[in-house]
């Protein structure tokens, strides 16, 4: 077996592998010896069949076997010793299209080879961590949203016409062309005014309602309705208002905080303290990791494959072209040009990719099956009842599992070179944090 090189251009490499006619007869005559011993043939015993007659039976599909071995064999051979790593699928072909048995087999491979990274002394880095106490405004402002979602309702005065925001309790039917419909009907219903969360026009028309009082609230379901028996038509909904409430809000107390699960006002405190902060310091770790990468991305310079950056740019600009077509959902639409601009976010973005997994490597930064796990789980929560069928699809899918994989990997080498570089803490207020992490979406 011989390769030879035949291009050497930058990241592009060429090799033509020539595998020997005798070589595949060998491969052939050690796939019919494996096998022998297994074979049985009429008028021969089991194991006692000639190797010729053997050769004779199988020796053609055998010998399409021993050529993918022999050329499989002599690529991962030859990246063992040259110890490139190709980008992307090595471009393999066979360039005697006119090959019978008997003749040599030459294949050219062609690829692109991932380009070494230079080793970078992260212990230079200078990085600045935000960091912001969540102090009692804060607090109190969360306790005051906790206090408005615990709100209760309390009748109002009797002969009270019922406002926006108020809770109108009442017993409906709902017809069309005065016939009842399936789940248009409900009694002791609990709706409140301005809340949306029924056909558009219902709930302004029982604005002024009375307890007691009866009212047809006359809507239009809907051209886009859920159940395509009632979308876009009239109905009318007979209403038996039988209580009009008013909103309270909750009082912030011990009693508050039980109903969040608390022993006490103070322990709720504590935990609302505990999740600000928390939201707080992950919002600064977007701000550090931006300043990290910047600082990579103007440190470390090396050459790029030209297939990845074509690839990136390609994604970054059919992204974008979605992001300003927002109703535009598939992709029956035209080429759409990559611009300068495109493919230099790309080469950012291969670059950094390339030098962080290259860390991650090195540094032998691996993701356990348990935090792969945990981030399946936290995905499949999103689809509630489909659970299960999201972890098996996930489980046969090997790119979905790279696609939730790659941003726990990316985040666990950030972290390591977190440890090597320079961090000073900076403390700053809440409205300073916010503003920073708004710019990340400006830059």
């Amino acid at each position: 077996m011989q390769v030879t090189e035949t291009l050497n251009d930058g990241l592009k490499r060429g090799y033509q592998i020539t595998v020997t006619a005798a070589e595949l007869d060998e491969k052939v005559n050690e796939k019919l010896a494996e096998a022998q011993p297994g074979i049985e043939m009429k008028g021969f015993r089991k194991g006692k069949v000639p190797m010729a007659l053997l050769k004779k039976q199988y020796g053609d599909r055998l010998l399409g076997e021993a050529m993918r071995e022999a050329v499989d064999g002599a690529m991962s051979k030859h990246f063992e010793e040259s110890g490139d790593r190709p980008a992307g699928q090595p471009d393999v072909k066979m360039t005697n299209e006119d090959w019978k048995q008997g003749d040599d087999v030459m294949v050219d491979m062609t690829y692109e080879a991932l380009p070494e990274v230079p080793d970078t002394d992260f212990s230079t880095i200078a990085l600045e961590k935000l960091v912001v106490v969540a102090d009692d405004k804060a607090v109190d402002e969360a306790l005051g949203n906790l206090a408005e979602n615990a709100q209760t309702f309390e009748d109002r005065k009797k002969g009270t016409k019922a406002k926006d925001g108020d809770q109108v309790v009442l017993d409906f039917v709902g017809k069309i062309d005065g016939e009842a419909f399936d789940g248009g009907a409900a009694e002791d219903y609990p709706l409140v005014l301005g809340s949306n969360s029924f056909i558009p026009g219902f709930e302004d028309q029982l604005i002024g309602v009375k307890a007691g009082e009866e009212k047809d609230v006359t809507v239009s379901f809907p051209e886009d309705y859920q159940a395509a028996n009632l979308a876009g038509k009239d109905a009318v909904f007979s209403c038996t208002i039988k209580a009009v409430k008013a909103p309270a809000k909750a009082e912030i107390d011990d009693e508050l905080a039980k109903k969040y699960g608390a022993e006490d006002l103070d322990a709720l405190k504590g935990q609302i303290r505990e999740r600000l902060e928390a939201e707080y310091s992950g919002a600064a770790r977007q701000v550090m990791k931006r300043q990290l990468l910047d600082a990579l991305d103007k440190a470390v310079a090396f050459d790029l494959p030209p297939s990845l950056v074509e690839a990136e740019a390609s994604q970054i600009a059919h992204q974008l072209w979605h992001e300003e077509n927002p109703d535009h959902h598939g992709h029956d639409h035209g080429e759409i040009e990559t611009t300068d601009e495109h493919k230099k976010l790309a080469e950012r973005r291969v670059r950094l990719g390339l030098l962080l997994a290259e860390v991650g490597r090195k540094n032998e930064i691996q993701v356990s099956d348990a935090e792969l796990t945990q981030a399946v789980m936290m995905q499949a929560r999103q689809y509630p009842g489909h659970e299960r069928q999201f972890f098996e699809m996930v489980q046969k899918n090997p790119q979905m599992r790279q696609q939730i994989q790659a941003p726990i990997f990316e985040d666990k080498v950030v972290d390591y070179i977190f440890e090597l570089a320079q961090v000073t803490d900076k403390t700053v207020t809440k409205d300073d944090l916010e503003k920073a992490v708004e710019a990340l979406d400006e830059e």
